[in-house]
């Protein structure tokens, strides 16, 4: 059951790595994707990775619960597999536009409304 655990706060670390672009250990990798994680998935991630150093601890290790943190790693990695990175990609690129398209008529009214107050329209 402990090597379960292990591997599992390892394939969070890789999913991180992978999906969310943020490397380090995994404190400092869910603090970089923090504004794309969703509030419960980063206090479930946090609560494994200040549960880290005792697990990694021979003889702390026995005093840690596993349980609520298998069931915290379960819940993080499952989120992260499910994020689809061509969608956020899209998604982006998509703000991107509709950020300059709003951008462009915003001009034209304004470039309209000088007109009109100069007499030229």
């Amino acid at each position: 059951m402990a090597a379960s655990l292990d591997q599992d706060i390892e394939d969070i670390r890789t999913l991180l790595k992978e999906r969310e672009q943020a490397s380090g250990d995994l404190a400092a990798a869910l603090k970089r994707a923090r504004r794309r994680l969703p509030r419960r998935i980063y206090k479930q991630g946090m609560k494994l990775a200040d549960a880290l150093p005792m697990l990694e601890h021979p003889r702390l290790r026995p005093t840690v619960d596993e349980k609520p943190l298998r069931g915290a790693a379960r819940e993080v990695k499952a989120h992260l597999q499910k994020v689809d990175l061509a969608d956020r990609r899209k998604g982006f690129w998509l703000g991107v536009l509709g950020s300059m398209a709003f951008s462009v008529m915003v001009v034209l009214i304004l470039l309209i409304v000088v007109l009109r107050w100069r007499g030229l329209v």
